[in-house]
């Protein structure tokens, strides 16, 4: 049954002619409830940060931080900011598709000044459709939300009535709404055009399907994958299996033995070939992932990072590793090493739509504007990076956007523009497993697509580019 045969046959929504269980008064109203309901501020605080995410275009991950994110999220328990994170991840997630569920079961829009309900609604729908939440008590604090709302009291009913209706017909709801596109318009639209239609819905169905946790190791990762009970992967990197705690708490963390980089990201500190004794700059460096690959490798490591905050955590994550580099704080255009490098290794700022099945926000805070005006910021970065080189030094710029725009295409325009720069063809034979990551130009791009799942392992991996260029 597709979505419009579901809304034309839906019954629709009227408060006189209900069904008695949807005629008896919501179970607690806004008098009768108090000021305290468990598990009702996580729903509160999670419908404002959805509205802070779709309709401000507010980063995800600045109002989680616990130092200075949204003052609601920090005031919460460990247990509840966990739940609050796996609600708005899963809603940010489906949404096109929820929204459309939502939609086919109300006769009439809402109206313009209703956008606070529809969050509502939304955040109660994810944990119907997707979430092991009991749905009485999603709906239940659904309809104790709007009942608190001035603005929202009068739709109570109207709450409650969707929502239970959208678990009774949960399976079909989910079968209507399939073959919705998970993705916004705009970056579909993009996909479809780069990778194909059929690449692109892989790519957007993919994107649904949470990280796993990828560790690069400082050496044997097949013992380390045993005693973590993880797997090793086609480019040396661990990936951990589901388990219950923090990373923190694992075997060898405290030792400095490993870190946290996602398989796509372990890739371009790679592309550089032998470094040993070699001077290299990471030019945007923090939080510290590929600046630490670059120092096992052999090589003497210049990090550069803009942000202080940032800074200061790439000090702390290389002190835990026993790892030094020398830092540099400020913008990389003032950055003129004392003599030519070896290499330059520049992962540059972009879009980060490689990057949404851990961070879903991405699609709703960017758009094909913000992919533009990071495509030349990161072309100007490259520009400058090629000053920084000696004849025969290396440069790897790379990305986690799945756009030519902001890879393949700014290649091309600098390599036209730079004669003394030639591009350096990565040979698929050195990366079994992955050789349908590189293009018959020799540059890597891995969507989330790659790496298919199988039992006991989740599969996916960040989308990526790079590009490795050599100064003649």
């Amino acid at each position: 049954m597709v979505l419009n045969e579901a809304k034309k046959n839906k019954k629709p929504y009227k408060p006189a002619g209900k069904p008695a269980e949807q005629r008896r008064k919501p179970a607690h109203s806004e008098k009768e409830s108090g000021p305290f309901k468990a598990g009702l501020e996580v729903r509160v605080t999670a419908a404002k940060l959805l509205a802070a995410v779709v309709e401000r275009k507010i980063s995800l991950d600045g109002m989680l931080d616990l130092v200075h994110g949204n003052p609601a999220y920090r005031a919460l328990s460990d247990a509840d900011r966990a739940l609050t994170r796996a609600i708005l991840n899963t809603a940010l997630r489906h949404l096109p598709r929820i929204e459309a569920a939502i939609a086919s079961l109300i006769d009439t829009p809402l109206p313009e000044g209703a956008r606070a309900l529809h969050h509502v609604l939304v955040i109660a729908a994810a944990q119907i459709l997707h979430l092991d939440v009991p749905p009485h008590a999603a709906v239940d604090l659904a309809v104790e939300q709007a009942n608190r709302d001035p603005r929202n009291r009068r739709f109570a009913k109207l709450v409650n009535a969707v929502l239970r209706r959208l678990d009774r017909e949960k399976d079909d709801i989910l079968a209507a709404t399939a073959t919705i596109s998970p993705v916004p318009a705009w970056f579909r639209k993009r996909l479809v055009a780069l990778y194909g239609e059929a690449e692109a819905d892989r790519i957007a169905e993919a994107q649904l399907v949470p990280a796993a946790i990828d560790l690069t190791v400082k050496s044997d990762p097949a013992a380390w994958a045993e005693k973590l009970g993880g797997t090793v992967l086609p480019t040396g990197s661990i990936r951990l299996a589901a388990f219950d705690g923090a990373v923190s708490a694992l075997e060898g963390f405290d030792e400095g033995v490993w870190w946290v980089q996602d398989v796509a990201a372990s890739i371009p500190a790679k592309l550089f070939g032998d470094l040993k004794g070699k001077k290299v700059a990471d030019l945007c460096a923090a939080p510290g992932g590929k600046t630490a690959q670059l120092i096992a490798a052999g090589a003497e490591v210049i990090a550069v990072e803009q942000s202080g905050n940032r800074l200061a955590r790439l000090k702390e994550n290389l002190g835990r590793l026993g790892y030094e580099a020398e830092l540099v704080g400020g913008d990389l255009f003032d950055f003129k090493p004392a003599e030519p490098l070896d290499g330059v290794l520049l992962d540059a700022p972009c879009s980060s739509t490689g990057t949404t099945r851990r961070h879903p926000d991405v699609f709703w805070t960017k758009g094909p504007e913000d992919v533009t005006k990071l495509a030349a910021l990161q072309e100007k970065m490259l520009r400058h990076a090629v000053t920084l080189v000696k004849p025969g030094g290396i440069i790897v710029f790379s990305n986690c956007s799945l756009d030519s725009l902001e890879g393949e295409e700014l290649v091309v325009r600098v390599l036209k523009d730079h004669p003394e720069l030639k591009r350096v063809a990565v040979n698929p034979e050195d990366w079994p497993g992955l050789e349908g990551a590189i293009s018959p130009l020799g540059e890597f791009r891995t969507t989330p697509a790659m790496l298919p799942a199988s039992e006991n392992f989740v599969g996916g991996m960040d989308g990526f580019f790079a590009s490795v260029l050599q100064v003649r």
